[in-house]
């Protein structure tokens, strides 16, 4: 087990919303973070430097495994220590539309894969890359962003929450198999964030109605969610894996 202050953490798709929340949290605690982006490298490298010398943008494409060891490669060269915890975050071509959205009817299997090369594939190619250096640690956390949809799929985001509910599957099925080997793993699982560009063009009618139906009255942060996953990448949360953890201000209760 690693304190936060000693881990090298990769973070999927941290160069904008909620992967950039994630990069200044784990920085904040004076982790060494990979800011991983696909298109965005201004945005990456800016992010990086505000984080400062502990931080470092690597472009990949998750749905390449070759990008993906090289990223993980790159990483462990820089720092000089292995990858012991990886954050897969990465949102493949997805935005919230309510009002535009793929119903029943429109949608194809297209959408679906899509979204599952995203979230499994993606997820899956994260994990290989890092394992090697977990192992040599003999600790490793692998930690995947959900959504509460799976529980209360309130918006019938047919591809998107296909996806996110195969991640669970997949995060349960390494939880069972690494167990033993130190490595956990978990599902941190927000609402609509307030607010990012992958909700932009959510309506405000939308986020009220969230907003009345929260026990708090607000809509979850993406600093909010980046605080929940510092937690299971921390040594506190050594004995919990294979769950999914919500963060959404209480919308959606189990």
């Amino acid at each position: 087990m690693l304190d936060l202050d000693q881990q090298l953490v990769v973070i999927t798709g941290a160069s904008r919303g909620l992967g950039a929340a994630l990069a200044r949290a784990f920085g904040r605690e004076g982790a060494r973070v990979v800011v991983n982006y696909y298109q965005s490298r201004d945005r990456a490298e800016a992010l990086s430097a505000e984080i400062g010398a502990r931080a470092l943008a690597v472009q990949a494409d998750v749905r390449s495994a070759e990008a993906v060891t090289a990223m993980v490669r790159t990483a462990a060269d820089h720092f000089d220590r292995p990858v012991t915890t990886a954050v897969h975050n990465a949102l493949v071509d997805y935005r919230f539309d309510a009002e535009a959205r793929e119903t029943v009817d429109t949608i194809h299997w297209d959408d679906y894969h899509a979204q599952l090369e995203g979230s499994v594939q993606g997820a899956l190619h994260l994990l290989k890359a890092c394992l090697p250096g977990m192992r040599t640690m003999e600790t490793g956390r692998f930690i995947g962003i959900g959504s509460n949809l799976v529980q209360d799929p309130a918006v019938p985001y047919h591809d998107y929450t296909t996806g996110k509910a195969a991640l669970l599957g997949f995060v349960r099925n390494v939880a069972q198999e690494l167990g033993g080997e130190g490595i956990t793993a978990n599902l941190v699982s927000g609402g609509l964030l307030d607010r990012t560009d992958a909700s932009a063009a959510t309506s405000d009618a939308v986020f009220d109605i969230i907003k009345q139906n929260t026990p708090r009255g607000t809509v979850t942060t993406p600093q909010e969610v980046a605080d929940a996953v510092l937690f299971f990448a921390s040594p506190w949360a050594r004995a919990v894996t294979g769950q999914t953890l919500i963060v959404d201000g209480g919308l959606v209760m189990q």
